[in-house]
């Protein structure tokens, strides 16, 4: 029986098939957790890509098709022959010792690979393997499900690895390069944040059949090209902090209500697509702009690589002046002042600050000051 928050939220999705979470968009919350607008569209499982494009604002972050293949490609190969080059990282570039492996694939059972039957064989598989039975210690691709307001999402990590130090290790196999011992930092973090989702949701496995959450360990496996060749080496990425942010922030997902208790009785989302297989949007764009305008938006810079509203709350941040679209390390700099109009109407000394903004004030005074001597001494030269 559906409680008035999910009839709320069904409300605000509309005609549209609703869209789960997945490990992706569960990253996503804890790369922005503040914004209310993309906690409303998770949550309501509305199809965000669809709506940012039907306002004039299409995302266009994602991996190209080349990049898509080589990474499939090197997954391949470092499972290839029942994991032969995973274990030779393993051993030789993380000098773990595992003296014996049983490696097991999940991607189906008996040739069905529907999500239920593959979450079930996966429970029963791992739950074996924490109480020391099987001699399976590499699983490949398991099913992983958690509950997230109400709805069933299954998530599914590259692979889970057992008896590394007597504890489950998430592995995460991707195909930017370890160069010199270093990563990308964005990309670590985005591959990071995802392997999250997995560990709170083998953690909530584990949970349910009464083993600790210690038997599953917050420090990732990640595996990744050497240098500039396509010879596989691994690093390990301490996760705890990014496994606390994302849980708290599946907590809020509980709390919904509260946020929906806030919006217009009336508001929704719905595109009214076609009922035909094409799905057209018959809804007026400005209309469902207005609807979203209603929804406190909170925009930064990096939202642009993994929020498909990115666009549409960065032109908003922007018409309202804020000082969200300079990035955070800016925003810090000027506690208490939101807009960009109110930066300058201090600097030029064209409004009054008040009892908080008095320091910076000054020192935006001063900095205008500054810059003026500069361009006075660049037009004399």
């Amino acid at each position: 029986m559906k409680n008035p928050v999910d009839d709320r939220l069904d409300a605000l999705r509309g005609s549209a098939k609703r869209l789960d979470y997945n490990a992706r968009s569960l990253a996503a919350l804890e790369n922005n957790p503040r914004c209310t607008l993309r906690a409303l569209l998770d949550a309501s499982g509305s199809d965000k890509a669809a709506i940012a494009t039907h306002v004039g604002h299409p995302p266009s972050f994602g991996q190209s098709s080349f990049a898509i293949t080589r990474g499939n490609a090197f997954e391949a190969m470092v499972k290839d022959n029942g994991c032969a080059e995973l274990l030779r990282v393993l051993r030789e570039t993380l000098e773990l010792t595992l003296p014996e492996v049983g490696y097991e694939d999940l991607n189906d059972v008996g040739g069905d690979g529907r999500s239920k039957q593959r979450h079930e064989r996966t429970e029963e598989v791992l739950l074996r393997a924490a109480r020391g039975e099987g001699d399976a210690t590499l699983f490949d691709h398991p099913m992983l499900r958690l509950l997230i307001g109400g709805h069933k999402v299954y998530l599914e990590p590259d692979l889970v690895a057992l008896r590394i130090d007597g504890r489950f290790h998430v592995v995460e196999i991707k195909s930017f390069p370890i160069i010199d011992d270093q990563a990308d930092s964005t990309q670590v973090r985005a591959a990071t944040t995802q392997a999250c989702a997995y560990i709170i949701a083998l953690r909530d496995l584990l949970g349910r059949a009464s083993i600790g959450e210690e038997a599953v360990s917050d420090t990732i496996v990640l595996v990744a090209p050497k240098d500039f060749t396509n010879r596989p080496t691994g690093a390990f990425v301490d996760a705890r902090k990014q496994v606390a942010a994302l849980t708290r922030q599946l907590s809020r997902i509980e709390r919904i209500g509260d946020l929906v208790d806030l919006l217009p009785e009336d508001l929704t989302f719905d595109l009214d697509p076609t009922p035909d297989k094409n799905k057209q949007p018959r809804r007026p764009a400005e209309e469902l702009t207005e609807a979203l305008d209603q929804v406190l938006v909170t925009y930064r810079p990096d939202c642009l690589n993994h929020c498909e509203m990115a666009f549409y709350c960065r032109s908003r941040a922007r018409a309202e002046a804020s000082l969200d679209v300079l990035g955070p390390a800016v925003r810090e700099q000027f506690g208490g002042i939101d807009t960009t109009t109110m930066v300058m109407g201090l600097a030029r000394g064209e409004l009054t600050p008040s009892e908080d903004q008095v320091e910076i004030a000054a020192a935006l005074r001063h900095a205008a000051r500054l810059r003026a001597e500069l361009e006075d001494l660049g037009g004399a030269a």
